[in-house]
């Protein structure tokens, strides 16, 4: 009987292989870490072959482990959206390593082209800024600076992971979902389909590239799990998260904290239009019609605990945070502006870096590790500020991602946004999505609000924080990030 949807969902450092049931539990899951390569500064990069094997491993031990592949109804994908893939069409092997989208090395042709006026005409097409972070200056650079992709002519292949990833579990199927394509700065956000003059503009062949579709349906199937599996549905990790999260009516806002940390608002069916450097992107697509967001991109977030724990050596497990920061009654004067990979949404800086300010002989480690949670509530509500300039004001905040296992981290969101948040008792609304993606896709469902009942119970928190204490943070924060700014206009 297929009871269940397997859902592969591919983050940045690890790809994983999800079960769910009809009603939203998850009942079985495999993991395996993926290695990040680091060739130069500012350089981020996977081995696209490592994440196929790993992803097909996990993928086909979590189905022996519930009695085989007749129990699977459908395969959803979400994945890590600006990473991008180069393959041999005629071998299905990479052709060069897959370009991570914290990856900066584009930041020098973004800063020539903004320079050149033609941020204003990628913007209005697009709804994206000039930025390293998106697929297409990686694509751009890529064919400037690696001759095997040209040399392969028409069978060079270039995808985001979810392409990639169908494409090897059918032997040949070239498609993306419309919710990544919308990542690209290649895809006109009003007609959903590739723009000639941005294919030009970031020299991306045509014939390399997948055909654009919706983010449920029949996309074709799979025989490498032990039986025909049909795929049903795709969708960038955020788009996917803000569907797990039930964010359907127009207004509704979450925000993921896993490596980076990403708010986004369903706007409804008309583009949005920002003046605040937010991004506008795909919600999702279904029979052709398409829902938009307006988009939020922090850089560093979990990826920000990380570095203190395997870099820096100040903690030794993340779960110690929570501790370390009920432990003093405040930061003591220190911020943590973490832009170790440049500083996203709304100030858009590729070239700031990361600093720990304001600290003295009564600092202690408590305090330098309160203040990188903190960042996490302060850059958010730059982020809240930046929406209601854009005429997006959010009423709650559903939050969700590895960060958010955090108590004090979910209550400091409260308190600095000044708003209820909300978090699902099951935090791994990503592969969420994709299970209620692939359940329309496959039939279990008429719609998409018909499969928010996978979504579950919540846990609420109010604001707390008293109007000066609040105020006195944010003015503490907007110093230290207006001095790496500076630095990086420097």
């Amino acid at each position: 009987m297929a009871d269940l949807i397997l859902v592969l969902d591919e983050g940045t450092t690890s790809t994983r292989a999800m079960l769910f049931d009809p009603s939203g539990a998850a009942v079985e899951t495999r993991s395996a870490n993926l290695t990040q390569h680091y060739p130069e500064p500012g350089r981020v990069e996977h081995d696209a072959g490592e994440i196929w094997e790993k992803t097909l491993a996990c993928a086909r031990g979590a189905i022996e482990a519930v009695g085989g592949p007749d129990r699977i109804a459908a395969i959803g994908i979400t994945n890590q959206r600006e990473t991008i893939v180069f393959w041999d069409k005629a071998t299905g092997e990479p052709l060069a390593p897959a370009i991570v989208w914290q990856d900066r090395r584009s930041a020098a042709m973004c800063r020539k082209m903004r320079q050149g006026g033609e941020e204003t005409t990628v913007q209005a097409r697009t709804g994206l800024l000039l930025d390293p972070y998106f697929s297409g200056s990686k694509i751009a650079w890529a064919m400037e600076n690696w001759p095997q992709l040209a040399e392969a002519g028409d069978n060079l292949a270039i995808g985001t992971i979810e392409s990639w990833l169908v494409w090897k579990l059918t032997g040949g199927l070239h498609i993306t979902d419309a919710t990544n394509a919308s990542r690209t700065l290649l895809m006109a956000l009003g007609s959903g389909s590739w723009d000639d003059g941005l294919l030009a503009m970031f020299r991306a062949p045509r014939s390399a590239l997948p055909q654009i579709v919706d983010c449920a349906g029949r996309f074709g199937t799979t025989s490498l799990l032990g039986g025909e599996i049909p795929i049903c549905g795709l969708a960038g990790d955020q788009q996917s998260a803000l569907i797990g999260q039930a964010c359907f009516e127009r207004g509704d806002t979450k925000g993921t904290y896993g490596t980076g940390a990403f708010v986004l608002t369903n706007t409804g069916n008309t583009p949005p239009k920002s003046r605040n450097r937010l991004l506008s992107t795909i919600a999702w697509q279904l029979n052709g019609q398409r829902t938009y967001a307006l988009e939020g991109s922090i850089f560093v977030a979990g990826s920000l605990i990380q570095w203190l724990r395997d870099s820096v050596g100040m903690i030794d497990v993340a779960a110690e945070t929570e501790d370390l920061a009920n432990a003093v009654p405040d930061n003591g004067g220190v911020y943590v502006v973490p832009a170790l990979a440049g500083i996203g949404a709304p100030w858009w800086e590729a070239d700031a870096r990361g600093t720990i300010s304001g600290l003295s002989f009564s600092t202690t480690r408590a305090h330098i590790v309160r203040a990188a949670l903190e960042a996490m509530a302060l850059q958010t509500q730059d982020l809240k500020t930046a929406f209601a300039s854009d005429k997006t004001n959010w009423a709650r905040l559903r939050i969700d991602g590895g960060m958010v296992a955090n108590n004090w981290m979910a209550q400091d969101l409260a308190d600095i946004v000044n708003l209820p948040v909300e978090r699902p008792r099951f935090t791994e609304t990503t592969a969420l999505g994709a299970a209620m993606l692939a359940g329309v896709g496959c039939g279990w469902f008429d719609t998409l609000e018909d499969a928010a009942a996978m979504r579950g119970a919540v846990d609420q928190f109010e604001p707390q924080l008293g109007k000066a204490a609040r105020q006195k943070r944010l003015d503490g924060w907007h110093l230290a990030v207006h001095s790496v700014i500076g630095d990086a206009h420097d």
